[in-house]
C-alpha cells in the first residue's frame, strides 16, 4: 500500500471511494434519501476543483493503482480553537472491503505525523454521535470526545461530537 499526496486526476476514484463509504457507513444514521442521492459526477467535478485548488492537504492510499483509502487534513476550522496550534483531520474514508484491515489505523497515524510535523500539538475530528463504530476507533487511536457537539443537517438534524487528541509534538534534545 503506498500513500500519496492527491492529484485534480483522483477526483473520480475519490468520488466513487466516498460515495461508496459513506453510504457503507452512514446508513441507519443518514436519512436513505441523502444516501441514496449521492451523484459521483458531481462529486467528482467538485472533488476535482477542490483538489485543483489546494484546498485542504489530501492523500491517497493506492495499492496497484487502486484507490483503498484517502485521508484529507488541514488546520482545525473550530472558532473555539487556536488555529495555530490545532490541526484537524477532516476525514478518513475507507473502501467498505479495506475496512478492519488496518489501514484506517495507518492513514489515521499518516494525518497525525503530518500534523505534527506542522507544529500542532492537537488534532480534531468530527464523528456522528451515533456512528459507534467510528467512535470506537478513534477512541482506540487514543482519541477522546471533548464535550463539543455541533448538529448537522441532513435532512433531519443529527449530532456530531468533537473527538480530540494531543500529538506529543517532539522537541530537540
Amino acid at each position: 500500500m503506498k500513500i500519496r499526496p492527491a492529484t485534480p486526476d483522483d477526483a473520480l476514484p475519490l468520488a466513487r471511494l466516498h460515495v461508496a463509504a459513506w453510504r457503507a457507513a452512514s446508513r441507519g444514521l443518514v436519512p436513505d434519501e441523502f444516501l441514496d442521492g449521492l451523484d459521483v459526477d458531481a462529486r467528482a467535478a467538485r472533488f476535482g476543483s477542490w483538489l485543483a485548488a489546494g484546498e485542504a492537504e489530501n492523500h491517497v492510499a493506492e495499492e496497484d493503482g487502486e484507490l483503498w483509502g484517502w485521508l484529507t487534513l488541514d488546520g482545525c476550522r473550530d472558532p473555539d480553537l487556536d488555529p495555530q496550534t490545532t490541526g484537524e483531520i477532516w476525514g478518513i474514508y475507507l473502501a467498505p472491503a479495506r475496512w478492519r484491515q488496518g489501514l484506517g489505523r495507518t492513514l489515521c497515524r499518516y494525518g497525525e505525523e503530518i500534523l505534527r510535523s506542522r507544529g500542532y500539538t492537537t488534532a480534531t475530528l468530527w464523528v456522528f454521535a451515533g456512528n459507534e463504530r467510528a467512535r470506537r476507533f478513534y477512541e482506540a487511536m487514543g482519541f477522546f470526545a471533548d464535550g463539543a457537539s455541533k448538529s448537522l443537517d441532513f435532512g433531519v438534524p443529527l449530532e456530531a461530537i468533537r473527538y480530540r487528541k494531543a500529538l506529543g509534538v517532539e522537541t530537540a534534545s
